[in-house]
């Protein structure tokens, strides 16, 4: 008997010392490191290149949209002002344009003609006069000052002669090539400021840049709409990641291009696969995470964008993401 209770003694000391072991092994061995992200997707905010009063919102929140769906609609009386403003002035310089083309109308030219030749009458008649002073002042029956009043008003009507010929080439010849050139210019310029007023009428009516479901309606039809102020917000969970902070001692488990498994708390226990296509250290000096002293140096802090390998069915931006190493 005392053998057999020496034997059980020595099996109970044994399974307690076996106890305690596993117990500090268990106590003191490196636990699994678990990283928890959020899924993350591209994001778009629909806004107007042009302030004005929102007429109707063509969407709600939830619903589906393909890039080019009508959004929302605008109403801006001062651009319609502008509009009608700039296609006037496009009108009179494009009649100008063609008015200095096509020259001087035949009426015209043909009045330039007769002014000339009744002024070329005129200097005839005045010359005319003055020959006949002239013959009289040499017989001594004429004073001088007479003769000279007649020779200037010869010489005056030849001038005025020679400037009504002038006008008449010029009515005849038209406008000059760099006139003409500065008209069509100017007809251009007053073209472009249409093309732009029409461009801006143009945003009016705002469309979707992407696909995508809506997510949020900022304003209602009836309010003012700054420009640039966006009112409704895309959501296109088609391009989502997960985005993950790591510690730097653990970045070589996140490699660009690796493929790791993770879980999805909102979508049930069946883990998904991930690949890494972005690595970042973080900005914010906060990150920084102190070792101990035997190791005498801070670690920084980076983010880890991951995205689907396959198609996850369910998906929503701001679910949690779970990711566990292995044991160190």
């Amino acid at each position: 008997m005392s053998r057999v209770r020496q034997t059980l003694f020595l099996g109970i000391f044994l399974a307690l010392v076996l106890g305690l072991a596993l117990g500090f092994w268990s106590a003191y061995r490196p636990s699994a490191e678990r990283l928890q992200g959020q899924i993350e997707a591209q994001s778009y905010s629909v806004s107007s290149k042009i302030p004005g009063r929102l007429a109707t919102v063509a969407v709600k929140k939830g619903q589906q949209l393909t890039k080019g769906d009508l959004v929302f609609t605008l109403v801006s009386p001062e651009l319609e002002a502008k509009l009608a403003q700039a296609q006037a002035g496009e009108a009179a310089a494009g009649a100008l344009a063609r008015e200095v083309e096509l020259g001087a109308r035949r009426q015209q030219v043909a009045a330039a003609h007769a002014q000339w030749q009744k002024a070329l009458s005129a200097a005839a008649l005045y010359e005319k006069t003055y020959r006949r002073l002239d013959s009289l002042y040499r017989d001594g029956v004429l004073a001088l000052q007479k003769r000279d009043e007649a020779y200037t008003q010869w010489q005056t009507a030849q001038l005025t002669a020679t400037a009504a010929q002038q006008q008449f080439l010029l009515a005849e010849e038209g406008a000059r090539e760099e006139q003409k050139l500065a008209a069509h210019e100017k007809a251009r310029m007053a073209a472009g400021a249409v093309a732009e007023v029409q461009a801006y009428a143009n945003e009016l009516s705002v469309v979707s840049p992407a696909q995508g479901e809506v997510t949020q309606v900022l304003l209602q039809p009836g309010e003012l709409v700054p420009q640039g102020f966006p009112v409704v917000s895309v959501t296109d969970m088609s391009d989502a990641w997960a985005l993950l902070h790591v510690r730097e001692d653990m970045l070589q488990a996140f490699a660009p291009g690796t493929v790791f498994a993770a879980q999805i708390p909102a979508l049930g226990p069946q883990p998904v696969r991930l690949r890494v296509t972005h690595v970042a250290v973080m900005g914010d000096f906060a990150t920084w995470r102190a070792t101990d002293s035997r190791q005498g140096f801070d670690m920084r802090t980076f983010e880890v964008e991951a995205r689907p390998v396959d198609p996850i069915k369910g998906l929503r931006a701001g679910m949690s993401v779970v990711v566990e190493l292995p044991d160190a």
